[in-house]
């Protein structure tokens, strides 16, 4: 990418850019915000989110689109590419008093044209239930702020299920509840289930089955955001404490933890077949990490504040083989991954391969992307020579090419090399001499010995191997107690002698031990990515992006929910 000019240049607000598929083009017809259009005064307001579901309505625009702007939720037909938007008619709108909405996410499992629950988390810390389309309001949780007092910052789904969901709040207390159940008239109590370092786990006791069926306590400070892995079993959180910490969802168990170069980790997302983890935060950094090897394996430098969002975009994942003799799909799998609509499973699927198969050569390229308080848009490449570092290249034909991308990845450029990074190697990593701004990781050879957290014990109670055995299939039968519990803060803790909260022991970590350690290498010891484009998109810090099949989905703070349609998929009409 050529430098950008100084000044009036660095200052413009971008309406394209072009990457090696081709040029990406804003719709400005296809911009959603409230219905008057008047920007947002954000000072003081929770960021915007937006989430998206379809609806499998049959007319072939079943894309439903929810955002929140200060104490408003609004709830559209999403025309992306294809249609002007009209914002005179949204399906729903609500505008709430003494509270504001802050996170949101529709249940995919149970969307129909007819129905679809959308769960809301706000700044007070209750969660609602509602349907939108029959604009209907079922269950407030958390009412009366008994379970916790503090903002909700990330609420999901849990994938499989169409009645578990889990909230995360700004105390740092991460909440399992059951849509079926009641929260109770009394605050809850708590019993160890099971705990490791920095976190515990904790169910409710209660004579009958109540929410909250289990209580994370996670770190030290917010939670700031969580993500599923794409196979729904483990759990990424992300915390005020610089850490990522990863868990077996069904076991309760810390697989890895990482630690940011400064400051707190504010963003979180998994490769499309479950390899890797990128995180964002107060560092100005995203920084890659194996979930396999449990080590960060580079870090990008972009972005000139704090990385709000980051997400992987499976339609631009790229797989090469280099004996297309040896392709083990059968002809239909073959056309699915070159022409299939569902390109983004098809290419996790053939990723998902490459990773379970044998050694025969295997080049990836994964596209992610990120944006930031600082209004800009970054895309980075993440290639085969920092992946499989000692794997000989590839150069074989293409047979995954999602968006028609012939050539090889175009060479990273941007702005601003060289800052800081968080990350965590496992033990046993040699230290490689200082590395150059490129796509090379001169890495030894990782063991991944000792890297999988040993803090479970065997001796914790027997509740822990009943809630060990439920599967994902499982999900919808779950009427096990089960709650997540957050440290009490050090030392802080009920009084009460037989409430076992009280022996969660937490450490604070000095940064100045961490560094150049497994948990957080130094600059020098791990790759450094500059972004493939690097762009200011709007006027406002970003809060929302989103890969969709033939767009991007940014949004900021403003509350303008902007539509960049793919190289060759504007289909823009007015009628």
């Amino acid at each position: 990418m050529a430098a950008e000019g100084g000044g009036k240049e660095m200052n413009e607000i971008k309406t394209q850019f072009t990457t090696r598929e081709g040029l990406y083009k804003l719709l400005s017809h296809s911009e959603y915000s409230r219905p008057n259009r008047v920007p947002f005064n954000s000072q003081g307001s929770n960021p915007v989110r937006v989430s998206f579901v379809n609806v499998n309505d049959q007319s072939g625009n079943g894309d439903r689109l929810c955002f929140n702007v200060g104490r408003e939720l609004y709830f559209y037909i999403y025309k992306g590419v294809r249609k002007a938007a009209d914002l005179s008619k949204p399906i729903d709108k609500r505008i709430y008093k003494g509270t504001q909405p802050t996170c949101h996410d529709f249940n995919h499992l149970t969307a129909t044209a007819e129905s679809v629950s959308l769960l809301v988390g706000f700044s007070a810390g209750q969660v609602q239930l509602i349907d939108p389309i029959k604009k209907e309001t079922s269950k407030l949780f958390n009412e009366e702020r008994l379970i916790d007092k503090s903002r909700v910052t990330c609420v999901k789904w849990v994938p499989g299920s169409e009645s578990l969901f889990l909230v995360a709040h700004s105390s740092g207390n991460m909440y399992l509840y059951n849509v079926e159940h009641t929260c109770g008239t009394t605050a809850p109590h708590y019993q160890l289930l099971k705990q490791g370092e920095s976190f515990a786990v904790h169910t409710c006791k209660s004579k009958s089955t109540r929410n909250p069926l289990l209580k994370w306590t996670v770190g030290e400070g917010a939670l700031n955001e969580f993500a599923f892995s794409p196979d729904g079993k483990f759990l990424a959180c992300v915390s005020q404490d610089g850490f990522l910490r990863v868990f077996n969802f069904d076991s309760v168990e810390l697989h890895g933890t990482m630690k940011s170069y400064f400051g707190g980790l504010l963003c979180v997302c998994w490769s499309p077949d479950g390899k890797y983890i990128v995180t964002g935060g107060e560092d100005d950094l995203v920084t890659v990490w194996s979930f396999v090897d449990c080590r960060v394996i580079a870090r990008g430098h972009g972005h000139k504040s704090w990385v709000s969002v980051v997400a992987f975009d499976p339609y631009t994942t790229s797989v090469e083989e280099s004996d297309p003799m040896e392709f083990s799909g059968s002809d239909e799998d073959f056309q699915d991954l070159h022409f299939g609509r569902d390109r983004a499973n098809s290419t996790q699927s053939r990723l998902s391969k490459r990773n379970s198969t044998d050694s025969r050569p295997v080049s990836v390229t994964y596209r992610f992307g990120s944006v930031g308080q600082d209004t800009q848009l970054c895309l980075w490449d993440l290639t085969e020579d920092i992946l499989f570092p000692h794997q000989p290249l590839s150069r074989a034909r293409t047979h995954t090419n999602v968006m028609n991308a012939t050539s090889p990845p175009a060479g990273s450029g941007g702005t601003n090399p060289g800052s800081n990074g968080n990350s965590i190697t496992t033990p046993g990593n040699s230290v490689p001499p200082p590395l150059p701004r490129s796509n090379s990781l001169p890495h030894s050879a990782v063991s991944n010995a000792g890297s999988k957290s040993s803090v479970m014990d065997g001796a914790i109670a027997s509740g822990v191997s009943k809630f060990a055995t439920l599967s994902l299939h499982d999900r919808k039968e779950r009427h096990h107690e089960k709650d997540h519990k957050r440290n009490h803060s050090m030392g802080h803790i009920s009084s009460k002698s037989s409430d076992k909260l009280n022996l969660v022991t937490k450490t604070k970590t000095d940064p100045a031990k961490t560094l150049g350690t497994p948990l957080c290498p130094r600059m020098e010891d791990v790759p450094l990515l500059e972004p493939l484009i690097c762009k200011k998109i709007a006027h406002e810090r970003l809060t929302v992006l989103i890969f969709l099949e033939d767009c991007i989905v940014t949004a900021c703070q403003e509350g303008f929910i902007c539509t960049w349609a793919r190289p060759g998929k504007v289909q823009l009409h007015f009628t």
